[in-house]
């Protein structure tokens, strides 16, 4: 987003990069986890405990955001298409494609990837609360993880949503490809109603203020 970023590490032969924007981001999170969130999941706390499992909470965050998009890059490169890596930024993540997909059926794998890893983490973060505290009172620990798991369930539902370029509108544009046989077509309809979804959550967004 601001063209400065920071290469942290590779796995699996992609370079996971930092762009400027998300140390933002991180500092929102951790701030709103640490003020509002879990004081009120967990009230009664040390103010230092909140805090540190705020931090933890955008930590995993950014963890959950790399394990999506490395599902998203994994299924490409299983598929023939390059990916130059993965940027994390203010808006969350993105799988860096160096073309677009051969066929609808690698775009509809590719984009249905994302939202599938992403409800796995948070159906595991729930088995490991379930498992780590059942029937006893919520610790900061069981908060974390409900946390997790909430926050993975909403990425994976906001992503579904067949607005392009989310992995909903990737789905709708495989879908359209596949009916009509045309990528071009399908990719001006598909954006055509993700900017009627953009444009819907800038008035909601205006009527909240």
């Amino acid at each position: 987003m601001f063209g400065k970023h920071i290469t942290l590490f590779r796995l699996f032969g992609f370079e996971v990069k930092l762009d400027a924007s998300w140390v933002l981001l991180a500092t929102l999170v951790t701030w709103s986890l640490s003020t509002s969130y879990f004081p009120a999941v967990i009230p009664g706390l040390a103010p230092e405990t909140y805090w540190s499992i705020g931090a933890l909470g955008a930590l995993g965050l950014f963890g959950s955001i790399i394990f999506h998009e490395m599902c998203h890059s994994l299924v490409a490169r299983l598929h023939g298409l390059p990916i130059n890596g993965i940027t994390l930024f203010i808006f969350g993540g993105v799988a860096e494609m160096e073309g677009e997909p051969q066929n609808p059926k690698v775009e509809f794998l590719m984009a249905i990837a994302g939202p599938i890893s992403s409800y796995a983490l948070a159906l595991a973060f729930l088995t490991i609360a379930s498992v780590t505290g059942p029937g006893g009172d919520l610790t900061p620990f069981g908060a974390l993880l409900g946390y997790l798991a909430m926050i993975n369930a909403m990425l994976a539902t906001f992503n579904l949503i067949p607005a392009f370029p989310l992995d909903g509108g990737r789905v709708l544009r495989a879908a359209l490809w596949r009916w009509k046989g045309n990528m071009r077509w399908a990719t001006k309809h598909a954006s055509r109603i993700g900017s009627a979804f953009g444009f819907g959550f800038m008035a909601l967004g205006l009527l909240n203020v």
